[in-house]
């Protein structure tokens, strides 16, 4: 098993899963495998399970995180389960209050509603979901929408009548001053992290109200830990490839086996840029990556780390999240 950490970190630790298909299984593998590991994240103490939405990704199994977080509240009894995050331009801000309001009454006190801006990958889906690059930007609009059928204030009432779920938003750039001025969780990753103060301006803006009297941070990114680093780096390197193969090919595609890419045909550009994407992770022992989450926790001031974590091996995914569950000294 992996080193145990000797000092726990202070903040929640959570799982964005987004249901990775694998090569040679089918999809419903995929998304058995998400509840699955859901079962398994609430038995070693992590704090929320939220599921992706995706459109036509050949990787990516999980189209419909609502219908999925049905399924993974159903299998589990305490930890939070939600979406990171629904697309908000794919769907009519009032069947999303819909679709949520009623997880919160099957569920009470266990959903979360994250809610993001980013279209469909591709031409073809985006025309599939109705959707036009040069169409005007109404994330601001529809989260205000969302949120007077959550708490009853719109003229439509949306059923079944239940309290609102909190919602987050996945954020970048703009997205960060809408969840400022909108008062409501964020969730950051990926380029903004680069920054040296990449959440001074949320901060700075955030509009207090009765449900987030304070800014909230959660930071989500690839965190794999393994027992020495060349078995953290093992276990990445799937993904990575995956990543690298999109670029080239113009399409994501299922896991592979680590033993099944062979490194020594990788041209230089697919180098970098595997190791590009590996540098943006944090992988290694316990020991290694516990100190890297701490700066990474003392620059952002996050409340928060949700791993995206995925790879080939499906035991070895589950020890990983064992290992991450430790770092806060969860112990299921």
């Amino acid at each position: 098993m992996p080193d145990a950490p000797a000092v726990v970190l202070a903040v929640l630790l959570s799982i964005l899963d987004r249901s990775r298909t694998r090569s040679g299984t089918d999809d419903a593998s995929a998304l058995r495998h998400t509840v699955e590991r859901a079962v398994h994240a609430e038995k070693i103490g992590l704090h929320r399970f939220w599921l992706a939405e995706h459109h036509g990704v050949p990787g990516i199994a999980s189209g419909a995180p609502a219908v999925l977080a049905a399924a993974v509240a159903s299998r589990t009894s305490r930890i939070r389960v939600g979406s990171g995050g629904v697309m908000l331009p794919n769907h009519q801000p009032l069947i999303v209050a819909e679709q949520f309001l009623m997880l919160e009454s099957l569920f009470p006190g266990r959903i979360d509603l994250g809610v993001g801006r980013s279209l469909g990958f591709t031409e073809p889906v985006r025309a599939a979901l109705r959707r036009d690059r040069d169409e005007p930007d109404t994330f601001d609009t529809d989260i205000a929408e969302l949120r007077s059928y959550l708490d009853g204030s719109a003229a439509v009432t949306a059923r079944p009548a239940a309290p609102s779920p909190p919602v987050f938003v996945l954020a970048t750039g703009a997205g960060l001053e809408v969840a400022a001025r909108a008062g409501l969780p964020v969730v950051v990753g990926g380029p903004v992290l680069q920054h040296d103060d990449p959440l001074a301006l949320y901060r700075k803006h955030f509009r207090p109200t009765s449900s987030n009297p304070e800014p909230y941070v959660i930071v989500s990114l690839d965190v794999t830990i393994a027992a020495d680093p060349a078995d953290a780096r093992r276990l990445a390197v799937p993904e990575a490839w995956a990543m690298a193969r999109s670029r080239r090919e113009g399409e994501f595609p299922a896991l592979e086996p680590a033993s099944a890419i062979d490194e020594s045909q990788w041209t230089p550009q697919t180098r970098n840029r595997i190791e590009a994407s590996l540098a943006s992770r944090i992988l290694g022992t316990a020991g290694q990556v516990r100190p890297r989450l701490e700066a990474l926790i003392e620059r952002t001031g996050a409340h928060e780390i949700m791993a995206s974590t995925s790879t080939y091996d499906r035991a070895e995914l589950f020890d990983a999240d064992t290992a991450f569950a430790q770092l806060a000294g969860a112990t299921g």
